[in-house]
C-alpha cells in the first residue's frame, strides 16, 4: 500500500472512531509495534488510540495478553486462535472497544524451522461485547515489505471492525 492511501486509510479509521466514540487498541507480534506507531502517527490519536502492547515473545503473550500457553503449545504462536486471544487480551488489557492483533512470520528463517511459511501473517480482531475473528494473510516480500502491507492490511480490518460495531442493545424487561 502506498503512503498516501495508508494516510487515506487511516484518517476513515480515526474518523469512525471518533464518530462512534470507539477506543481502539493493539497487541502485536511481527510488526514489532508499527500498527501503533502508524495509529499515533496522527495528530489526535489519544481521541479514538487506546494503547498497544509489542507481545513479542511467547512469555508476554501468555502474561501481559492472557494467552493460554496451551494454545500456543497446540495451534503454535503464528496461528488463527493465537490472533483471537491476542486481540481479547488486549480489549481487557487496555480497555479498549476494539483491539487488532499481528502474529506471523516476516523471515527470513531457516527451512523447517517453522510449520508456517515466511509471509503468512494472521490479524486478529476482537470487541468489548466479546465477539472476535481472524484473517490468514500470505503475503510476499522482505522482511520490512512484509510488515509493511500487514500494517495496510490491519487498518483495513481495523475500519471494517469500527464501522461494524453495534453494541448490543438490552430488551426491556
Amino acid at each position: 500500500m502506498r503512503t498516501d492511501t495508508l494516510s487515506e486509510a487511516l484518517l476513515k479509521l480515526a474518523e469512525a472512531c471518533l464518530a462512534r466514540h470507539l477506543r481502539i487498541g493493539t497487541a502485536e507480534s511481527c510488526t514489532g509495534g508499527s500498527l501503533a506507531a502508524t495509529m499515533t502517527s496522527r495528530s489526535g490519536a489519544s481521541n479514538w488510540f487506546h494503547g498497544g502492547i509489542v507481545s513479542y515473545a511467547v512469555a508476554v503473550k501468555e502474561k501481559l495478553l492472557g494467552v493460554p500457553a496451551d494454545l500456543v503449545q497446540t495451534c503454535g504462536p503464528v496461528s488463527a486462535p493465537v490472533a483471537e486471544a491476542m486481540a481479547r487480551g488486549a480489549v481487557r488489557a487496555l480497555g479498549c472497544d476494539v483491539a487488532l492483533s499481528v502474529t506471523g512470520q516476516a523471515g527470513p528463517l531457516p527451512d523447517g524451522l517453522s510449520p508456517e511459511p515466511v509471509g503468512t501473517v494472521y490479524l486478529g480482531w476482537a470487541d468489548r461485547l466479546g465477539r472476535a475473528g481472524s484473517v490468514r494473510l500470505s503475503l510476499q516480500g522482505s522482511r520490512s515489505e512484509i510488515c509493511r502491507q500487514a500494517v495496510a492490511e490491519a487498518l483495513a480490518l481495523a475500519l471494517a471492525r469500527v464501522c461494524a460495531f453495534e453494541p448490543v442493545s438490552s430488551q426491556p424487561s
